[in-house]
């Protein structure tokens, strides 16, 4: 499009409505005697001036207040839905997200997993609108700063008188020598901290200018905090993740790509003894129904692999360090953390039974079942072997009758075992054992399996955290802050002196804080420059008035 120019012989882009140069009004001549609009200094803005091809409309579709304020409604909405329900990530590993959200919250809970909010943080949807709200973010600031700082850069102390009687702040003072005012003016001014510009005689005070772009500013710090919060679902970036090492047993650490294992030596409980202890938490103590934990903490060794390793086979691993896991006092390498969040006492690990004659009470051989990896068969000699058929770790009925696991966990274990004997060679007999139960299955039995003995574990368990995001979080939160801090406690004030006609044309702008730019006018009168007049004031009393 073609540039305008002005009568000062500047030329400007299409769409501004004050001269670059000398602020002359480019629209609307004759609504003289209306005060200017002085925002964004009347720059010509890209998304008020181009509206043809596709990428100018995506660009004033981003760059409108409206849709940047309607995109951070929507974020906050959908991110409040959010935290309604807990996340996938903080249910139980070890049930079905879908059976959960439906017995423990109901048809809410149902049509929260269906709408897809268990897992909203990492949804394409959530992410996509957090994006927009990036990019409206950036086109917006792009759209109104880079004129604004072109204009605030290239402005010349001489403006025109249009320019200047249509300002909030004006006035006239008629004075015998204009040198000598214009010079004590001059020099109140820069008592007052402002930065004095000259030419032809005429003044332009300024100070505050660094204010204008404290929305900048802070729209940088919200850039790199959102870039900092999208940087979490980038792999390896940022891990929140839980494991449960058993005493004496190692784990892979999740997270890690298998590099780094723990090992738990030893879990310790200590309860608060009522008899040993002071009489500041004695009472405290009586009031509350069963033993109170003091301390619970894993023994650990961390070890990191040193081979490559192969699918199947045991890793060979190299002891890193050892640390005593407390609450709040994790163990940390290589920028993760594990902390000590939760603990499970005597956990079913191995159970044994016995194969035997029903009628005799004869035992023919025993057997010890790992809960965990359980073998498919075990041979007792002379022709005796047991075969598991089903192995059920947390054993219930379905909806059908049938049986079935609620999870992995052996809490409730129950097995179907097939007994193969010299009488039953080939097709076997079957029993049902669980927990207080002992059943044949189809007929009576020659033999059966019996309960023999237990081995519990305690079970330890840490929340495995990495967050290389976190530096950008805070970088983006301190230039929010500072930002927030540049724009509303400082303004950008400009004082026009002028020569026209034999008088000393005084005029005044500010973004905010007005009566602090009337306070320094209030100074110019001791150098003999009159106090302008508020026009807008003016015209509102007259309204009041009429």
């Amino acid at each position: 499009m073609e540039k305008i120019k002005c009568e000062c012989g500047h030329e400007n882009p299409y769409g501004t409505k004050l001269c670059e140069a000398c602020g002359k009004p480019l629209e609307d001549e004759e609504k003289s005697s209306t005060l200017l609009d002085m925002r964004y200094d009347g720059v010509a803005r890209r998304s008020q001036t181009y509206n043809k091809t596709i990428v100018d409309k995506i660009w004033n579709f981003f760059s409108s207040v409206k849709v940047g304020v309607w995109l951070i409604i929507l974020t906050l909405v959908a991110s409040s839905i959010g935290t309604i329900f807990p996340q996938e990530l903080y249910i139980p590993n070890t049930v079905d997200p879908a059976e959960y959200y439906r017995e423990e919250y109901g048809i809410f809970g149902q049509l929260y997993y269906t709408l897809g909010f268990h897992n909203l943080y990492g949804s394409w949807w959530y992410m996509l609108l957090v994006a927009s709200l990036g990019v409206s973010i950036i086109v917006a600031s792009i759209d109104r700063g880079v004129p604004l700082y072109r204009v605030l850069k290239n402005q010349r102390v001489t403006r025109n008188e249009n320019f200047l009687k249509r300002q909030r702040l004006f006035g006239q003072t008629k004075t015998e020598n204009i040198d000598e005012t214009m010079e004590k003016a001059r020099s109140l001014l820069k008592r007052r901290k402002y930065k004095i510009r000259e030419e032809n005689g005429h003044i332009l005070a300024e100070k505050g200018r660094f204010s204008r772009w404290g929305p900048y500013v802070n729209h940088t710090g919200l850039i790199i905090f959102l870039f900092g919060a999208m940087l979490r679902f980038f792999p390896g970036m940022y891990v929140d993740d839980l494991v449960w090492v058993r005493e004496g047993e190692i784990e892979a650490i999740p997270g890690t790509g298998g590099e780094y294992y723990l090992e738990n030596e030893q879990f310790i409980v200590d309860i608060y003894d009522k008899e040993n202890t002071d009489e500041v938490f004695l009472d405290a103590l009586e009031r509350t129904e069963g033993p109170v934990i003091k301390n619970f903490q894993t023994n650990a060794v961390l070890y990191k692999r040193v081979d490559g390793g192969t699918i199947g086979e045991e890793p060979e691993l190299e002891k890193v360090k050892t640390h005593e896991i407390r609450v709040n006092q994790p163990l940390t390498f290589d920028n993760f953390s594990l902390y000590q969040l939760n603990y499970k006492l005597n956990e079913l690990n191995k159970m044994t039974f016995t194969l035997d004659h029903r009628e005799t009470g004869e035992s023919v051989g025993e057997i010890e079942i790992d809960l965990f990896q359980p073998e498919e068969e075990y041979d007792l000699g002379n022709g005796y072997r047991v075969v598991i058929d089903s192995y059920f770790p947390n054993f219930t009925f379905n909806e059908e009758g049938e049986p079935t696991t609620i999870s992995s966990i052996p809490d409730n274990p129950a097995f179907i075992f097939r007994m193969y004997s010299p009488e039953h060679p080939e097709e076997g007999e079957y029993s049902f054992v669980g927990i207080q139960r002992n059943e044949d299955i189809f007929k009576e039995n020659d033999y059966q399996m019996s309960f023999a003995g237990i081995e519990t574990k305690h079970v330890t368990g840490l929340t495995v955290r990495k967050d290389l995001t976190l530096p950008f979080i805070i970088l983006g939160g301190v230039i929010f802050m500072i930002g927030l801090i540049q724009g509303s406690y400082w303004s950008h004030r400009r004082i026009w002196l002028q020569r026209i006609h034999g008088e000393i044309w005084a005029a005044g702008y500010t973004n905010k804080q007005w009566e602090s730019l009337k306070r320094d006018f209030q100074a110019l009168e001791e150098a003999g420059i009159q106090m302008p007049e508020d026009r807008l004031e003016e015209k509102e009393k007259q309204k009041e008035k009429e």
